[in-house]
């Protein structure tokens, strides 16, 4: 099912999925950042900011569920446009939101698109490109992340603190329109998927049947629980207990992005050449030293905050990458589709659930100091520690056909 690209063509598909990743990944992470800021603008609590992180996450879930009726019955460059060109949109509306309710309103309507859009994503990354290249590929896509950290992140809190909170979601809305126009021109069309047109429920019910696609998904639910227990409320801890000034977080995001870019790539080459299940175990684990440094940090100077943040940024999202890896894999290539957007309704529910548990189980007092942010992280490292025994169970499709 894969389709043979040429290298031009297949780093060109790369870069354009990488900036579109950039796009949605920015819209999601500038919440956490914005944190603070948010709960003063509106008067919001800890718990009401949480539900506003975890709305988006509800919605890609919800999206994901109907995503999975028709994704693999449309083109795929086409379909992918649309979708972009509708989150687009939504992040406009967040933009132009003015109050807490109409943002909650206007975060589902992003989350609904950039749900759909994560899923596309690693589905086009499935079909066209071989197995043996594929963790390297999700690297490059990956680093859309590190990118977001080092430049989008800082950038959208200079403008979040000279233009207001609104600036941010324009800017979004901005790269989506540029990203529209360079995958006219640049994206291959992927037809290999189509076939006979069955009942819009036919492939969900397929995918569900089989056992390693449960399995997978289980994982990937535990793998992304196990990160957005703790994510969210980096930048609250930060600033209300490790004594973090405000104007300091553009530069924890820029040097843990920066870190990030490099290492992405080089976990993504590690994890072809060495292993795809093995890799991820040794980053899992490693990772949880620095979800009990964040959770548990005390007052501390900005150099040591720096290294408690950096690895947990390398480590949380550079697993990620075999991870990401591995759960394509185990789909059935034709089901590949419908698989990742139940695979997004997956993590976007364990992301909302994990947000949601983490904003009940955290409470700010007035001075901004966080207490029970030591118990997200134990519970945190539990979902990890999980994730790392289950991988053992999923059988990848190894083939250079898939």
């Amino acid at each position: 099912m894969t389709t043979e690209l040429t290298p031009r063509n297949e780093r060109l598909l790369l870069l354009v999925l990488a900036a579109i990743q950039f796009g949605h990944i920015l819209d999601f992470m500038i919440m956490m950042p914005l944190g603070p800021i948010l709960m003063r603008a509106f008067a919001i609590n800890a718990g009401e900011f949480g539900f506003l992180v975890a709305s988006y996450s509800f919605s890609a879930a919800a999206a994901g569920l109907l995503g999975a009726t028709f994704v693999d019955r449309f083109e795929r460059k086409r379909l992918l446009l649309v979708v972009v060109a509708l989150f687009g949109l939504a992040t406009l509306a967040c933009a132009l939101a003015p109050g807490y309710a109409t943002l909650l309103v206007a975060r589902g309507l992003a989350g609904t698109f950039g749900g759909l859009l994560g899923a596309l994503v690693q589905t086009m990354i499935g079909d066209a490109v071989p197995f043996s290249r594929r963790a390297q590929a999700t690297g490059v896509v990956a680093s859309a992340f590190s990118i977001s950290t080092i430049a989008g992140v800082p950038l959208s809190l200079w403008l979040a603190n000279h233009l207001g909170w609104h600036a941010p979601f324009v800017l979004v809305a901005a790269i989506a329109a540029v990203c529209i126009a360079v995958g006219r021109r640049c994206l291959p069309e992927l037809h290999g998927h189509l076939g006979a047109r069955a009942h819009p429920l036919a492939a969900a019910g397929e995918v569900m049947k089989e056992g390693n696609h449960r399995r997978a998904l289980l994982f990937s639910a535990l793998v992304i629980f196990s990160g957005f227990m703790v994510i969210p409320y980096i930048t609250i801890q930060a600033v209300g207990n490790v004594g973090i000034a405000q104007s300091e977080i553009p530069l924890v995001y820029l040097v843990g992005g920066a870190a990030t870019f490099f290492s992405a790539r080089a976990i993504g080459r590690w994890a072809d050449r060495r292993g795809k299940v093995a890799v991820y175990r040794r980053l899992a684990l490693a990772a949880l030293l620095p979800l009990l440094l964040v959770t548990h940090a005390g007052h501390l100077p900005l150099w040591g905050w720096l290294v408690c943040s950096t690895s947990f940024f390398v480590l949380i999202s550079g697993r990620m990458i075999p991870a990401m890896a591995i759960v394509t894999s185990a789909a059935q290539p034709r089901l590949r589709g419908t698989f990742m957007s139940l695979n997004g309704t997956v993590q976007a529910l364990a992301m909302g659930l994990a947000t949601t548990l983490g904003g009940a189980l955290i409470e700010v007092d007035a001075a901004g100091h966080l207490s029970g942010y030591r118990l997200v992280g134990y519970i945190a490292m539990a979902a990890n520690l999980l994730a790392v025994a289950w991988v053992a169970r999923i059988a990848m499709h190894t083939r250079a056909a898939s």
